[in-house]
Parts: structure tokens; C-alpha cells; sequence
């Protein structure tokens, strides 16, 4: 099979840990990122492809870079939801002669924890799938959640193999007040919808043809080097699979098949809290707390039960347990303040490694800058501020105004106002900088780049 991981999202959920710039899948919250764990479980399926934002771009990359893996990435210029998504996968398969092959779709941020019966189940919808029908993979509850949509099936299986059953889908449910909820329990022939779809290409581009004509045909425009892929984004409407297609069809046209394999879609802190265990935590007449933050940090409560605590270097939050799905109410306040720790970290990821900001004042700003082996920043200079880099790891060389100046740990170097500079780590070691900005504005916006090995601008 081909499976297709889609990795985007909006970074609300799990903030002030999750952020635009770096949602949830990319987050240090397990032991390893969801993205990782995603993608490993998906290697053992096939050759895999990934679905993702430009935005993403340079997290996907190196997500890729660490675990030497190889995927087919298809960046949208912006997201439209999932069924463009889709579609366009579908659309660039049937343009490599690939319309009987079988496409899982994944989402990047679940966490699967029984990858053994989670492989059997993918197989099974796999051979469902052959036989031109949708597949769905349903999770069977194990309580009346009210944060997830229901799936309603037929009471008699079409299909069976060993333990597993496919059933045709009667109904989507949206998410449910908590007494629907008991109810669709109690019924027992509903499954939580994981957003987990398999179906053969061409069966699924009939479907759009079928059903979202329009949206098919904006799509067939993309030619197979997808460049023109933002020309077609910009017509096509924002709509979900769910609403464009799954929703459409009738009989036996959709299966699910429930199973158990450790579902999680890890969407609150609430999840988060039930999975991990906390941070050490010195609890004085209070119980049920939970704190997620800095493994070196103390962190104490006194007379308060159930709270959970989620500490980043520039933002605190505590939350009522049970009531976590509200935090997406504290991003929109700080959108409406067009406050960056919606969008941003004091960290940041690049191409060539990654900086964090140390200090941010009026009159001056310091860095720690860690450049990768091998790599280096782009040639540039600044209109607004000098820099003074403190070399404290490594060795690499600086070009300043077109002269190569060799530097190692202790190594200082002055970039006057407006000079071209970068910095090169030709080591096989990482290279490490402290660097002091002065001037009169700090923004990442004030380079100006002459050479760039990532192609920026």
C-alpha cells in the first residue's frame, strides 16, 4: 500500500507547548514526536507519502533527516482542508499509472500504541479496499467521549477475517452531548471516528468526480511536478473528506471496521496528562495535580487539586482537569491581542540548525545559534544592527565581506552595520555561537540574503 500521512494543524490544542509554527506533531511531549512515531509505523507499510504545508516545511525535512527516511512530500502553498488534500494525492497517482494501488490515510499527530494489531487491521482494510469500497477504521469506545465524531454501522458484518469485521457505515455523528454519547455506547454498534481512511485511487477518484465535480476538475489542472500547485490551491474550496465524500455515500459503498490497537488523538492536556506521568511535583494539601514543563524545575502546589500545569520558557498555564478543551479559548484572546506565542517559540528550527532567543530587549537581543556539520547560514547582512558572535563550541569559519576567517570556541567576531557575513561549520561537529545584536530593531525580517543554499529569499 501507499500510506499518506497528513501533517498539518493549527497548533491550538496542546498550547502553549504546540504553536503555529510548530504544532503538535513536531512537539518534544513523548519520547519522540508524534510526526517520528507516525512515520515509523508508516515505513513498515509501504514507500510513504506526506501531505503538509509550506509552512512545515523545514520541520518535515529534518523530521526526515533524523530518521534517514525517504517519502514523497507534497507541499500545499496553504491549507484548504483535507479533501483538496485527498484529491490532489489521488490526482498525482493516477498521473504515475498507480490507480490500483491502495492509499492508507494517516493523520500525523495520533498516537498508536499496539502497532502489531494496528498493522493486521491496516491489512484487512487493505483487502476490504480491493473490492472498491471506502474503508474506515473505527476505534471501539471505551467511554461516552463527547470530543470525538461517532461512526453508526450495520449490526451484521459483510466481511470477516479471524477477529476482525468490516461492517457498511449507516451514519456520521457529529460530536455528541455527553448524554448521546451514553447512548451511542449503550447501542453498542458505534466506533469513534479516527480520521483513518484506505481506498484504492481510482475507486476514490471516481468518488470526486462523482460528488465534488468541481473541486475534481480544479484539481486535475495540477500538472505532476506541482507546479502550478498554488494557481490550483487559490480556486479550490476549503471543505473536509469527511463532509466532501464520506458523508455521500450510501449502502455499502463505506466500511469500518472497529478495532482496539492504543488510540489516542492526544487532543487536550487532559489526554496528555492520562498518558504521561508528571513532572515531579511537591504536592502540600493537594491531589490529582499535573505538570508538564522543565525536567530540572521545581514544581509545587499547595491546597489545589486536579490542576494541570503546562510551563514553556515565555508562557504558564493551569487548567482545571476536564476542562483542557477550552484552551483553545486563551489562543483566541491572544489572537485578538495579535500576541506572537500563538504563532511562535522562543526556538526556532532552521534549514542549517537552530537558534533560541536568550534576551529580547529595546536596545539589544542575544541568541544561542547552533549550526549543524556541514551546514551553513545564508550569506546576508542587516540594515538595522550589528552582531557579535562569541564562538563557545566547535570550529567552523566566518565570511565577512568576502574574507574567510577561520574560528573555533573562543573566537570573537564584530558584523558591522550593513556587512555581508555568514557563518560555515565545514566540522563534523556542531558549531555553537552566542551572538549580541545592537541597533535599533531586532526583527527576522531585516536580512538581506545574496546566497542561499535553502533557495530563500
Amino acid at each position: 500500500m501507499i500510506p499518506v500521512i497528513l501533517s498539518g494543524g493549527s497548533g491550538t490544542r496542546l498550547w502553549p507547548v504546540s504553536r503555529q509554527q510548530m504544532p503538535k506533531q513536531f512537539c518534544e511531549i513523548f519520547s519522540e514526536p508524534l510526526q517520528t512515531l507516525t512515520l515509523k509505523r508508516c515505513l513498515r507499510l509501504g514507500q510513504p507519502w506526506i501531505v503538509t504545508s509550506k509552512a512545515l516545511e523545514t520541520l518535515t525535512e529534518l523530521n526526515l533527516k533524523q530518521n534517514t527516511a525517504q517519502a514523497v512530500v507534497v507541499y500545499e502553498p496553504f491549507g484548504k482542508n483535507t479533501a483538496p488534500a485527498i484529491a490532489a494525492l489521488c490526482h498525482l497517482l493516477l498521473l504515475e499509472n498507480k490507480s490500483d494501488e491502495i492509499v492508507g490515510i494517516f493523520p500525523s499527530d495520533h498516537l498508536i500504541t499496539d502497532e502489531k494489531t494496528f498493522s493486521e487491521v491496516v491489512d484487512f482494510a487493505c483487502s476490504v479496499a480491493q473490492e472498491n469500497k471506502v474503508v474506515t477504521l473505527g476505534i471501539t469506545p471505551s467511554y461516552p467521549e463527547t470530543g470525538y465524531g461517532y461512526i453508526q454501522t450495520k449490526a451484521v458484518s459483510h466481511k470477516e477475517q479471524g477477529y476482525l469485521k468490516a461492517y457498511s457505515v449507516v451514519k456520521f455523528h457529529e460530536k455528541p452531548d455527553i448524554e448521546k454519547a451514553k447512548e451511542f455506547m449503550a447501542q453498542g454498534s458505534f466506533s469513534w471516528n479516527a480520521g483513518i481512511f484506505v481506498f484504492k485511487v481510482s475507486h476514490m477518484a471516481g468518488l470526486f468526480k462523482k460528488h465534488q465535480p468541481e473541486l475534481w476538475q480544479q484539481i486535475a489542472q495540477l500538472r505532476a511536478d506541482k507546479s502550478n500547485l498554488e494557481e490550483v490551491y487559490h480556486q479550490v474550496k476549503s471543505i473536509s473528506v469527511d463532509y466532501a465524500i464520506m458523508e455521500k455515500l450510501t449502502g455499502d459503498e463505506l466500511t469500518c471496521v472497529p478495532a482496539e490497537f492504543g488510540w489516542n488523538d492526544v487532543g487536550s492536556w487532559d489526554a496528555v496528562a492520562g498518558l504521561l506521568k508528571s513532572h515531579e511535583m511537591a504536592n502540600i494539601k493537594s491531589s490529582g495535580n499535573f505538570a508538564f514543563g522543565d525536567a530540572g524545575k521545581h514544581y509545587s502546589a499547595v491546597g489545589v487539586d486536579d490542576v494541570i500545569v503546562v510551563d514553556t520558557k515565555d508562557a504558564l498555564m493551569l487548567v482545571k482537569k476536564g476542562q483542557s478543551q477550552d484552551v483553545r479559548h486563551v489562543v483566541e484572546l491572544l489572537n485578538q491581542q495579535k500576541s506572537k506565542l500563538v504563532k511562535e517559540h522562543p526556538f526556532e528550527y532552521r534549514p542549517w540548525g537552530y537558534f533560541e532567543i536568550l534576551k529580547d530587549t529595546d536596545h539589544f537581543k542575544s541568541k544561542v545559534i547552533r549550526v549543524n556539520p556541514h551546514s551553513q547560514i545564508s550569506y546576508q547582512s542587516h540594515s538595522k544592527r550589528e552582531e557579535h558572535w562569541t564562538i563557545t563550541r566547535g570550529a567552523g569559519e566566518v565570511v565577512l565581506n568576502d574574507e574567510v576567517i577561520p574560528v573555533k570556541a573562543g573566537s570573537h567576531i564584530h558584523i558591522p552595520l550593513g556587512a555581508k557575513h555568514r557563518i560555515r561549520n565545514n566540522t563534523d561537529q556542531m558549531l555553537e555561537f552566542v551572538e549580541v545584536q545592537l541597533g535599533s530593531y531586532f526583527g527576522e525580517d531585516d536580512i538581506v540574503r545574496y546566497q542561499d543554499d535553502y533557495k530563500r529569499n
